[in-house]
C-alpha cells in the first residue's frame, strides 16, 4: 500500500469485474476506501471480499442511469466512509454491432443515457454532496472508438466522444478545486470486449506497436495518476491508453 489515497474514499461505477474491477483493485492497494456499484449484489458482494471486506469496500448494487441508485450509493459512501474524494465513470454498454444507418434509435438512446448522462449525473451527485464544498478528482473511462470512425461500434464511439466533451466542459466549470480528466483505452482483455478479439488476438496484437492488447492494470494505472496529486496540474484531458495503436490507424 503506498498509502497515496489514505483517507479517501472513491466510488467506481460498473466495478465487479474488468476494467471497474482492476481499477477499483488498484485504489484500495494505494490507500482508498472504496465504493463499487453494478447491476448485481452477489457479483458486488464476491468484488467486496476480493477488496478486503467491508472494512474497506462496499457493493451497492443497481442500474447506473438510475439517479436514486446514484444517490444512495453517494449517501452510503459518506456514511460508511466519511467522503467521496474520488469519482471514477466507467460503466459503459454498446448492446448492437453493425452499420449505424441500420440502428435502432431505441438501443441509441440507451447507449447515450448509459454512457453520457449516467456519467454526467454521477458527477452531479458527488458535486452536490460532497465535492462542491470539499474538492476531489473524477475520472471518465472514454475510449479510443471516440477519436475517430470505429466501423460497427460507431455509436458506441460517438457517445464516447461526447463524453470526452462532457470531461472538458466539467474541467472548466469546477476548477479549480475539482479536477476532471480521462482515459481512452483501446481493447482490453475483458468480458465487455470479447467479441473485438475472440478467436484473434494474436493476429490484433500484431498490430500494436507494443504487441499486446490491454488488461485492466493499464488502465488503472493510468486512472489512478490522474486521481493522484501527482496530476494536480492536469484537467480536462483525455489521456489515450492504446498500446501505441493509433499511431498506426488502429481502432
Amino acid at each position: 500500500m503506498t498509502g497515496r489515497f489514505a483517507g479517501k474514499t472513491a466510488i467506481v461505477t460498473g466495478a465487479s469485474r474488468g476494467i471497474g474491477f482492476g481499477i477499483a483493485e488498484r485504489l484500495v492497494a494505494d490507500g482508498a476506501n472504496i465504493v463499487i456499484t453494478a447491476r448485481k449484489q452477489d457479483a458486488l458482494d464476491e468484488a467486496v471480499e476480493q477488496l478486503g471486506g467491508v472494512q474497506r469496500a462496499l457493493g451497492v448494487a443497481g442500474r447506473a442511469d438510475d439517479a436514486d441508485h446514484q444517490a444512495d450509493a453517494v449517501a452510503r459512501a459518506i456514511e460508511a466512509f466519511g467522503s467521496v474524494d474520488l469519482l471514477v465513470n466507467n460503466t459503459g454498454i454498446n448492446p448492437v454491432y453493425g452499420p449505424m444507418i441500420e440502428m435502432d434509435l431505441q438501443a441509441a438512446r440507451k447507449i447515450i443515457e448509459v454512457n453520457c448522462l449516467a456519467a454526467l449525473s454521477w458527477a452531479q451527485q458527488v458535486h452536490k454532496a460532497w465535492m462542491a464544498e470539499h474538492g476531489g478528482a473524477i475520472v471518465n473511462v472514454s475510449s479510443v472508438a471516440g477519436l475517430r470512425p470505429a466501423p460497427g461500434i460507431g455509436f458506441y464511439g460517438a457517445s464516447k466522444a461526447m463524453l470526452t466533451y462532457i470531461t472538458q466542459e466539467l474541467a472548466v466549470e469546477l476548477g479549480p478545486d475539482i479536477r476532471v480528466n480521462a482515459v481512452a483505452p483501446a481493447v482490453v482483455k475483458t468480458k465487455f470486449a470479447t467479441a473485438l478479439y475472440e478467436g484473434r488476438e494474436q493476429e490484433l496484437a500484431a498490430t500494436y506497436p507494443l504487441q499486446r492488447l490491454g488488461v485492466p492494470e493499464d488502465i488503472a494505472g493510468a486512472v489512478a495518476f490522474l486521481l493522484s496529486a501527482d496530476a494536480a496540474w492536469i484537467t480536462g484531458q483525455l489521456l489515450v491508453v492504446d498500446g501505441g495503436v493509433t499511431l498506426t490507424g488502429g481502432v
